[in-house]
């Protein structure tokens, strides 16, 4: 009998537990939602999305709105909604206990934009990835423009590699070295502005500040954009400052394992 009545007591005990949380959660769903807590990651200086921004796009989508109760709480949905905004690289939205809901953002970090002859803009990011054009921030980076003829497509430039029918595109790919070499280089990235493509596939480099043009030529590996940009490194800060910044129109990057300077007629 003393066995029985252990028994049985804890067995009253699980039932009371589970009515007692079965009320509490009914309660709980019924709460007012609190505004989440929001932390966006972002890499550089382009913050391609803001807090204000985001929330408003929620809400627009229905998926956040006033009076909104827990139950009503759509955390895959705001999620995938998340996920498929082009600024977003990666997002994770979760609940914790009560009406605290969070989300996390990290944001992709934007390294060209292009313009192409078809009268389109996009970006590329750090990963390769195409972004259609931002309508609320204009972020800075390399500009490309010319003689462009890579169309916008929905996806990474990878696909270009591993794909047969995409293997004749190879502007993008190109693009993508010298913008990944550019941004992640503290001293040309904050001289270059501006890079043309021109007839024959070679890229012109537009300095930010007056200062000679540079022709530097094809970029089909990483290999030979790396050598170019070393070079030029080098002569930026070892050449320049004794022959003076206002001395040549043109540097040019095309022959191997030298720099041509044209000089300014008077």
């Amino acid at each position: 009998m003393k066995l029985w009545h252990k028994i049985m007591s804890w067995v009253l005990l699980l039932v009371g537990v589970t009515v007692v949380f079965y009320f509490a959660n009914t309660l709980d769903q019924n709460k007012l939602v609190d505004p989440p807590n929001i932390a966006i990651e972002y890499q550089g200086e382009n913050v391609l999305l803001t807090e204000r921004e985001l929330l408003s796009r929620l809400t627009k989508k229905r998926l956040l709105f006033t009076g909104q109760k827990i139950c009503e709480l759509n955390i895959p949905g705001i999620e995938k909604a998340l996920q498929e905004m082009p600024e977003v690289r990666s997002a994770n939205v979760f609940r914790e206990i009560g009406s605290t809901w969070n989300i996390k953002l990290e944001l992709r970090k934007p390294i060209a934009r292009i313009f192409n002859t078809h009268g389109q803009s996009f970006y590329m990011d750090s990963d390769g990835f195409l972004m259609n054009r931002l309508d609320s921030h204009v972020a800075r980076t390399l500009v490309f423009s010319g003689n462009i003829k890579d169309k916008f497509f929905e996806g990474n430039i990878k696909d270009i590699i591993n794909n047969d029918s995409l293997k004749s595109i190879q502007k993008l790919d190109d693009i993508y070295r010298i913008s990944n070499y550019v941004c992640n280089h503290p001293l040309l990235y904050h001289l270059l502005a501006q890079v043309h493509l021109d007839e024959a596939g070679n890229f012109l480099m537009i300095p930010i500040a007056d200062g000679a043009n540079i022709f530097f030529g094809k970029a089909n590996s990483d290999k030979e954009v790396a050598e170019k940009f070393e070079r030029l490194t080098v002569f930026y800060q070892q050449g320049l400052p004794y022959e003076g910044w206002n001395k040549y129109d043109q540097i040019n990057l095309s022959y191997d394992g030298q720099i041509v300077c044209r000089t300014k007629h008077k």
